[in-house]
């Protein structure tokens, strides 16, 4: 069964494990074109596994995936990491930059391993450090940047192939509450400007409300947002601190 025709991406009762102990259980949802959809819900709910499973790093041993009428459940291993690197974008909770290559080569570097010229690489990663407030540091290397930094120039190159889906998974976990706004407000801002469809995993309330949309994850269930119980101890310090 295919998706419906305005779901960009789609999914049906997806049951993955981990380690023989289960971390998704029948999760089923939809994301339309263009919009910011929230999965939240607390720290080991299950929202990395969906995210993985939804962007074909990994495969549920039941249920469907789709993009569009691509059945990515179904897809080889290589066609799998295709459509991750032409359609996808990807944002760690940590930056997992290359230490070797400077900020703008990091930024650039989907680009590059496309063939992209590198002039054209290096101004579209430039852009992109700039929007995010770290254009001057596009010739230091990651070592002598600060943990903002480096993850406004992981999220630049999460950004910079305008990809048609975004999987941020925590984007800002790492963050203080003033650099993770930023990060968010450019983040949400590009997606809606460039109409890049955004799965945003978080586990604070806060985060979610800069989406369209929220659904919620428990013990591996899909769940009414709403219903989700309080965030408590650094999760609760984090969702207080945050400010946007």
């Amino acid at each position: 069964m295919a998706p419906p025709d305005n779901d960009v991406l789609w999914a049906r009762s997806l049951h993955y494990s981990l380690g023989g102990a289960p971390v998704l259980s029948g999760v089923s949802l939809g994301v339309r074109e263009g919009e910011i959809l929230a999965v939240v819900g607390p720290r080991g709910s299950g929202k990395t596994a969906l995210l993985r499973c939804l962007s074909g790093q990994a495969v549920a041993e039941q249920g469907e995936v789709w993009f569009h009428s691509d059945p990515v459940h179904t897809l080889t291993a290589l066609r799998r990491e295709r459509l991750r690197r032409d359609r996808f974008g990807w944002i760690d909770p940590e930056p997992g930059l290359v230490p070797e290559l400077s900020a703008w080569e990091n930024a650039a570097l989907p680009l590059l391993l496309r063939g992209v010229s590198h002039r054209a690489a290096k101004a579209a990663a430039q852009e992109w450090l700039e929007r995010l407030d770290v254009g001057m540091y596009a010739r230091k290397r990651p070592h002598a940047l600060t943990q903002s930094q480096r993850q406004r120039i992981a999220t630049a190159r999460a950004l910079v192939t305008t990809p048609s889906v975004l999987f941020a998974d925590e984007p800002t976990a790492a963050l203080h509450s003033a650099d993770g706004a930023q990060v968010l407000r450019t983040l949400t801002a590009a997606a809606r400007s460039h109409r890049i469809t955004v799965l945003l995993a978080t586990h604070d309330t806060r985060v979610a409300a800069l989406a369209d949309r929220a659904v919620g994850l428990l013990d591996g269930r899909r769940v009414s947002a709403g219903s989700l119980p309080p965030a408590t101890g650094a999760e609760g310090v984090a969702a207080c601190s945050l400010s946007v």
